[in-house]
């Protein structure tokens, strides 16, 4: 977990709080994370009635907030007033709504417990709101994680459920979903439901929730084409040709073009002498092991041309120089490219 979402969550759960909390950033999953625990633990059910307001920013310029933040409490010691989506706040970006903003930053009300949920960005240091935010309130700023921090938040958040999960879930899992922790946490709230405690999630666990067949998935498409097992590749690609609706095309082409560019950066240092290359582009350290194998097959100029085919196929995917080809034959077209 986030260090800083756990510190808070660590205070919360002590009754330490703070007048205001500025959840902001790109990774929106902590901050759902906070904000669901303010909202169902820091007042009893017979308290939220009277005292827990939840706005949405879009539908409440910054007077209206602060005329409910200024609220006291009635017949309870605090209050809480939550602000989905601030970022869509209408006047959080003019200076009357900064200004106003900032002043109660300065001057918070203390029995109020003012949580601003500013999803996707953050505010602008240039300004004098955004610059202050940080000295004035408990202000978390949350960034998309790494590729390689994924495993040990998958192995985490299970670890919190009562299981455990295979390294080959793991692995399906990270390589399926990526960088977006939210859908990470449902997917594996899905395979846990009716399961019983200390239930061990499998890897054909994952494949089936992700809807993903074991012998025809675009990880088993990888290997194909770097083991250059033409017949198993062409296969896949057929099968994959055969429901672009269910296998999107541009996003198997995505995961590949993810794939040989890494690779290729790889190479590319380690003819240069490069060492910690690995370590520089993040890579999940559950799927090293594979570009370890692949840059054994590889020439730096085979990989670079690798690159540019799928490029190609990308683009076409697009619709720019298409033609009359169909997504399906496009990525068929492509696996044959990559085999020669």
């Amino acid at each position: 977990m986030d260090s800083s979402a756990q510190k808070v969550l660590t205070d919360l759960r002590a009754k330490r709080y703070s007048p205001v909390y500025l959840l902001q950033g790109e990774e929106p999953y902590y901050i759902d994370l906070i904000a669901k625990f303010i909202e169902d633990n820091v007042l009893s059910e017979a308290e939220k009635g009277f005292n827990q307001v939840i706005l949405y920013g879009k539908e409440s310029p910054v007077n209206v907030i602060l005329n409910h933040a200024k609220r006291f409490p009635m017949m309870a010691e605090r209050q809480v007033v939550i602000v989905r989506e601030a970022q869509d706040i209408p006047d959080l970006g003019k200076e009357t709504g900064q200004k106003l903003l900032l002043d109660y930053f300065q001057r918070p009300v203390p029995s109020t417990l003012l949580v601003l949920c500013h999803k996707y960005k953050t505010l602008d240091k240039r300004k004098e709101l955004g610059k202050k935010a940080e000295q004035l309130t408990t202000s978390l700023t949350f960034k998309k994680p790494y590729e390689n921090q994924l495993p040990d938040f998958v192995e985490e958040y299970v670890k919190g459920k009562g299981s455990t999960i295979e390294e080959g879930g793991t692995r399906v899992l990270c390589e399926s979903v990526g960088v977006d922790l939210s859908r990470m946490a449902t997917e594996i709230d899905k395979v846990l439901t009716a399961k019983p405690a200390g239930y061990r999630i499998t890897q054909e666990d994952i494949m089936s929730q992700v809807g993903m067949s074991r012998e025809f998935n675009v990880f088993e498409l990888q290997k194909a084409l770097v083991m250059q097992d033409q017949l198993k590749a062409c296969q896949i690609a057929e099968y994959f040709a055969s429901n672009t609706r269910k296998n999107p095309m541009i996003m198997i082409v995505a995961f590949l073009y993810g794939f040989y560019a890494r690779l290729f950066a790889l190479a590319s240092a380690s003819s240069k002498g490069e060492s910690g290359a690995a370590n520089m582009l993040k890579i999940n350290p559950y799927v090293m092991k594979d570009y370890s194998a692949a840059l054994s097959r590889y020439s730096v100029r085979k990989l670079e041309e690798c690159v540019s085919l799928i490029k190609e196929a990308d683009l076409k995917l697009k619709g720019v120089n298409a033609g009359s080809s169909e997504e399906g034959q496009i990525l068929k077209e492509l696996v044959l490219r990559l085999l020669r």
